[in-house]
Parts: structure tokens; sequence; C-alpha cells
């Protein structure tokens, strides 16, 4: 028997030693919450794999440290690589003891690691959930620190990555800039 609430509980709990609660809350506990509502808002129908995906998208996130990678782009792109498995790694786990079986372990990581983006529907609607949390909770103070340029590139990045519906309720339900909104009519 599957138990879906003792997956949430235990992705939580760990992720409750995030050392950063400049939000009151450890972070990763509190973005993990914030893709818990934001999948249940988008896609109420959620498969289990696709919702302990979102809940545990970052688990542990604090643990692997950007700064001890090389710098520069591969250095980053290895570290993304690196934290996904990790997050798939642990969320797997806690789905097995779960009594989740290894084939629904499997396609949680397969999502966090964003395998099949744009091609498999599950790992699409993480992607999107990811990209709604962003602009919704992190956008305005991340864009505070970056040059406009920079941000015009981030943004179009995001909106590649999402679904043409997504795109469409961004536009519906987010206030931007119109040189911002334009990168999601595309």
């Amino acid at each position: 028997m599957t138990d879906l609430a003792a997956a949430l509980a235990a992705i939580d709990a760990a992720n409750a030693h995030d050392p950063d609660t400049s939000e009151g809350a450890p972070a990763a506990q509190l973005y993990g919450q914030r893709m818990t509502q934001e999948l249940a808002r988008l896609f109420p129908n959620a498969p289990d794999p696709l919702q302990i995906a979102a809940r545990g998208q970052h688990i542990e996130r604090w643990t692997m440290k950007r700064a001890d990678y090389p710098d520069g782009r591969e250095g980053y792109l290895t570290w993304r690589r690196d934290l996904a498995k990790h997050h798939a790694d642990r969320v797997g786990a806690i789905m097995r003891d779960a009594g989740y079986s290894q084939e629904d372990a499997e396609a949680a990581g397969r999502m966090i690691r964003k395998e099949g983006i744009k091609r498999n529907e599950d790992v699409q609607m993480l992607e999107d959930v990811i990209c709604f949390v962003f602009l919704k909770w992190y956008f305005a103070p991340f864009s505070e620190t970056q040059e406009p340029g920079k941000m015009q590139r981030i943004v179009a990045k995001t909106a590649r990555k999402m679904s043409a519906d997504a795109r469409a309720r961004v536009l519906r339900e987010f206030e931007l800039p119109e040189n911002l909104a334009d990168a999601f009519r595309t």
C-alpha cells in the first residue's frame, strides 16, 4: 500500500534542516510546499509520482553548494545535473519507503531530472509548475539582482520551457511589463 502523505511528510522532514530561513521557514521546505500548492491549482488530478516529484524537486538543495563546483557555464551545468540526480535519488528512496514501486520512483526521478521535457506530459507539467512558482514567488526579488538585458534572456528561456497552455495562462494571471510579456506570446 502506498502512502502519499508519508512521502510528502518525509520530504518536508528532510527539508526542515535547510539552514536558509530568510523567509521565516526553511527555504527548501517552503519551496516544496509552494510547488505542491501550485501543482494542485494548475493540475488538480496529478498522479502521486508527480505530486511527490513537485514536493521533492529541491530536496536538500543546500547540501550541494554551487561554490564547490568550477566557475563558468560548464561548472554550473555540472552542479545542476548533480543536484537533479541527488534530488531524484532521495525522492526515489522516500517513495520506496512509502510503499511505491520502483517504476513509480523512476518516473518521479525522470520528472525531477527533466528527462523528456516537451515530450513527456508529466515532465512538462512539473516544468510548468516550476516556472509558475518562480514567477509567483521568486521572480520579483530575483529580478532586482539582475541587469535588464539578462533578465529579458532569463524570462525568454523560462517561457520556452513552458507548454503553450501554461504560457497563455501566464499572460492571463500575471501583470508583466510588455517587453517581458512578449516572451510568453510565442
